[in-house]
């Protein structure tokens, strides 16, 4: 136990859920003997040990209890059962500015916040003007806070945050504030942390980020812990966790649903079923032909909306005709998530002959390619096109049908990564 940080053995959190308020009512003030509430556990039976200087990821779907955790880990909640083993004094970003004082100035809140971690009045004026630098927001310092742009606030809410070098840094998505140069020097003062030996407990929907800076991750769903292990790994799990094709009856076992036992793989009717798609679909054509299904396969032939960067991986589309077309162009576009199109292809410009469909045929195109996407979101678009009589003819549109996540532990400038062979040499 001498190098453990963190020890997390048995934890739950268990609300209480009432149909009535009079019912929450009767029940604290022991008026009935009836259980007038329904049990939710936000975690059951957890267990997490961190060692001192690792950096350990946890990841799940919305409402799996990663933020839970995090709470009581640092005491913001109590747990109802288990027991957790704090060595080493925390810092947390979870919800930045939660402490602040909104009638105080900002640097009365450096103060007041620094306070509340247990630093001394002498130790925090150690850090202030590290605290004032990072922040970045002028003589705004001296201001009272309810006068901040968000901007401002969120900035000086992690400067304090960061910069009180604590032993235990805690991160509840919190990298992403403030504008891209804010962003970077987070990122930054992340990684000199990682590199000091800090431990870190780091909670992120950023699966790129997890994969780049986690020694071992951690998966929740429905606050239980599905597995532990290598950022891949976990990643990979957690894919089928999106897509309900995790077996979540026993966590050691990393396999698909199957029928009734038999160890069948379940298939889905259509391939689009595996993956997350867009409620808010636009759909489109002269209904001469329709795409029936579509697709995105990882390396490892599993249907998904998350690739590595630097992986192959397989767009699938599958169109249905009601009529004699001549040469339709299937196409495949990349857009971010500001909506610019990125990149795309179409069996027109791939040279790929697709012939004369008629009524009652089908046709299936597979775009295969590495991904050099760099790490984010993408929306993918599908099409079925042509020429009809000389005219330029849309049968068959899907714009931004499903999504796309690229998954990178290296990211450069733009859009595209070049995959450069870089070296260096000295010369004397």
């Amino acid at each position: 136990m001498g190098d453990v940080a963190i020890q997390v053995e048995h934890l739950e959190k268990m609300y209480k859920l009432y149909d009535h308020q009079r019912d929450r009512l009767r029940d604290a003030l022991g008026l009935t003997r009836k259980k007038l509430y329904r049990e939710h556990y936000a975690l059951k039976d957890v267990n997490l040990t961190v060692e001192r200087g690792e950096t350990v990821g946890i990841i799940g779907t919305n409402g799996s209890g990663k933020s839970t955790l995090l709470k009581i880990i640092t005491g913001v909640l109590n747990p109802t059962g288990g027991s957790i083993d704090i060595r080493g004094r925390i810092s947390a970003l979870l919800e930045l500015g939660a402490g602040f004082n909104m009638e105080f100035t900002g640097v009365e809140n450096v103060y007041l916040n620094g306070t509340m971690i247990g630093f001394t009045h002498a130790e925090i004026d150690e850090k202030l003007q590290d605290i004032l630098d990072f922040a970045d927001i002028g003589d705004f310092v001296y201001q009272k806070v309810k006068t901040y742009s968000s901007g401002m606030f969120v900035r000086l809410a992690f400067a304090v945050a960061i910069n009180i070098d604590p032993e235990i840094l805690i991160v509840d998505e919190a990298l992403s504030v403030g504008d891209v140069f804010f962003q970077n020097k987070c990122y930054h003062k992340f990684e000199e942390f990682k590199k000091n030996g800090r431990t870190i407990l780091f909670v992120s929907h950023d699966l790129s980020s997890v994969s780049k800076y986690c020694d071992r991750v951690m998966l929740l769903d429905h606050g239980k812990k599905l597995g532990e292990g290598p950022p891949k790994t976990m990643i990979d799990m957690y894919k089928k966790v999106l897509v309900h094709q995790l077996d979540t009856s026993d966590p050691g076992k990393n396999a698909l649903k199957n029928k009734k036992g038999t160890g069948e793989e379940e298939k889905p009717k259509r391939w689009q079923d595996k993956l997350i798609l867009n409620p808010a679909k636009d759909s489109y054509g002269n209904g001469l032909a329709e795409i029936v299904d579509f697709c995105c396969i990882d390396n490892s032939g599993q249907i998904t909306n998350t690739i590595i960067k630097g992986d192959s991986f397989t767009i699938r589309v599958k169109v249905a005709f009601f009529a004699k077309v001549s040469e339709p162009i299937i196409a495949v576009s990349f857009k971010n998530r500001m909506g610019v199109e990125i990149t795309g292809s179409n069996t027109l410009f791939e040279k790929v002959d697709t012939g004369t469909p008629k009524d009652g045929d089908t046709l299936i195109a597979t775009f295969t390619q590495r991904m050099s996407l760099q790490g984010g979101e993408y929306l993918i678009s599908l099409g079925c096109t042509g020429y009809r009589e000389g005219e330029f003819t849309v049968y068959h549109r899907l714009y931004d049908i499903f999504n796309i996540n690229v998954i990178s532990s290296k990211d450069t400038v733009g859009y595209y990564d070049m995959g450069m062979d870089t070296t260096v040499e000295w010369v004397k």
